[in-house]
C-alpha cells in the first residue's frame, strides 16, 4: 500500500470503520470499529468493542471483528488481509494481529496511553516476532479522536 491512491484507500477503509463504532454508539463500550478487509480489498467482518456488553475482557473490536473474519475464511491465518480500526491497537490486540498474521494494520486515532501499534510500545513491529504487519497510523486521527472525546465527555456527565 503506498501512494497516493492507496491513502485514499486507507482512508476509506478508516471512514468504513468510523461507520461501524457509530453504529454501536448506544453502547455503554467505547466507541471503536474494526474492519478487516481480505487480500482483494472485499469486506470480510466488522467488530466493535463488546466488553460492558458481553462481560468478555477480550472483546475488543479488532478481536471481534479478527474472530468472524477467521470464521469466514475458514482457518485463523488472515494471509493478506488488511484489519482498519479507529483507535490505535493495545498489546491484546497487535500481538492477535501478529498471530493472524494480517498484512496491514490501518488505524486512526493515536493512544499515548495504551497503544501497541508505536504510541506506548511497537509490538507489530519487533524484530524478534515472525511476522511483522505494514502499518498506517494516524489516518483521519482527527475524526476518530472526536469520536472518542464525544463519548468520554458524555460518559462524564
Amino acid at each position: 500500500m503506498t501512494g497516493h491512491a492507496d491513502r485514499d484507500l486507507r482512508e476509506r477503509y478508516v471512514r468504513r470503520a468510523l461507520e461501524v463504532a457509530g453504529a454501536a454508539s448506544d453502547s455503554a463500550d467505547v466507541p471503536v470499529g474494526a474492519v478487516v478487509y481480505g487480500p482483494d480489498g472485499a469486506e470480510l467482518a466488522v467488530g466493535v468493542n463488546q466488553r460492558e456488553l458481553t462481560g468478555d475482557p477480550t472483546a475488543h473490536a479488532e478481536i471481534v471483528a479478527l474472530r468472524r473474519a477467521a470464521d469466514v475464511v475458514g482457518e485463523w491465518r488472515l494471509d493478506g488481509c488488511v484489519l482498519a480500526v479507529t483507535l490505535e491497537p493495545c498489546t491484546m490486540c497487535a500481538g492477535a494481529l501478529v498471530l493472524a498474521r494480517v498484512a496491514t494494520v490501518v488505524f486512526g486515532a493515536w493512544d499515548p496511553k495504551a497503544g501497541a501499534v508505536g504510541s506506548l510500545w511497537d509490538v507489530v513491529r519487533d524484530r524478534r516476532l515472525n511476522h511483522r504487519p505494514e502499518v498506517y497510523g494516524g489516518v483521519l486521527e482527527a475524526e476518530c479522536g472526536a469520536v472518542l472525546r464525544e463519548f468520554f465527555a458524555r460518559h462524564r456527565r
